[in-house]
């Protein structure tokens, strides 16, 4: 496995389409690795490849890459990066790749982290008793906090609570007594998107037909406690929750006291 930094240059047009289009920058990604067929489906059962955008400051867009494969993103250096700087440097083409296996082996129960996961918080309803259930977003942080905290112990870990002197209110709950999360755990949700866009769907056709995608995503930052190994190994490598084609899913951990 390996982890993946490129650093986007936003001056660039075609870095312009890229941070414009999810299933653009996914082509992009999915492009970096050899011997990946644009047929090929990812495993459902093992590692896969998972891609975030961390928008650190205006001019400053981070794209992070967990995968497999090293991959090659001299696509993206002349798209959306630096080239001639790249081309002065061979020791530097343009975005850092490390071995991601030495920090999953070390992962122990009790090690605490910090945490950050950008996804797509959703859920099933029913308007009507008659009719099937529909995927829905969550679209308050309240409920889009209670979607991750769902997934703590199928993940691995549990999410730190804060110190009663950090919390403004009593025992982390509002005035009608209800839990409220950013006020009880080192957690907090920001960057909330709205996406809509067409997805290439072929259909034989010249051309293929569109189908129209819409969501909801979010970036959850705190800190976490391991209580199982293995589970945050799965979790770091398979993703978490759904949309991962399109930039949700990829959690990464840091020493606590950085960005995730």
């Amino acid at each position: 496995m390996f982890l993946t930094r490129f650093r986007v240059n936003t001056a660039r047009s075609g870095a312009r389409r890229l941070l414009s289009s999810p299933q653009a920058m996914h082509a992009a990604v999915m492009s970096s690795f050899p011997t990946l067929l644009p047929t090929d489906t990812p495993p459902s059962d093992g590692p896969r490849v998972l891609w975030r955008l961390d928008n650190i400051a205006r001019a400053e867009v981070m794209l992070y890459i967990v995968s497999p494969e090293r991959p090659d993103l001299s696509h993206l250096v002349e798209q959306a990066g630096w080239p001639a700087a790249a081309a002065a440097n061979p020791a530097e083409p343009g975005w850092q790749s490390r071995p991601y296996g030495p920090l999953l082996d070390r992962l122990a129960s009790g090690d605490r982290w910090a945490f950050r996961l950008t996804a797509n918080p959703v859920h099933q309803i029913r308007r009507k008793d008659d009719e099937p259930t529909k995927r829905t977003a969550h679209v308050t942080p309240v409920h889009q906090m209670g979607w991750f905290l769902k997934r703590q112990e199928s993940c691995g870990f549990r999410v730190l609570e804060k110190a009663d002197a950090k919390r403004l209110l009593r025992s982390g709950t509002t005035h009608t007594n209800q839990p409220h999360h950013g006020d009880r755990y080192e957690l907090t949700v920001h960057d909330k998107r709205a996406l809509a866009f067409d997805k290439s769907r072929s259909t034989g056709a010249k051309g293929g037909s569109r189908a129209p995608v819409s969501l909801v995503t979010v970036t959850f930052d705190g800190r976490l406690e391991v209580t199982d190994p293995q589970l945050l190994r799965r979790a770091l490598t398979q993703g978490v929750g759904k949309a991962k084609a399109y930039g949700c899913g990829l959690l990464t951990l840091a020493p606590l006291g950085t960005a995730g």
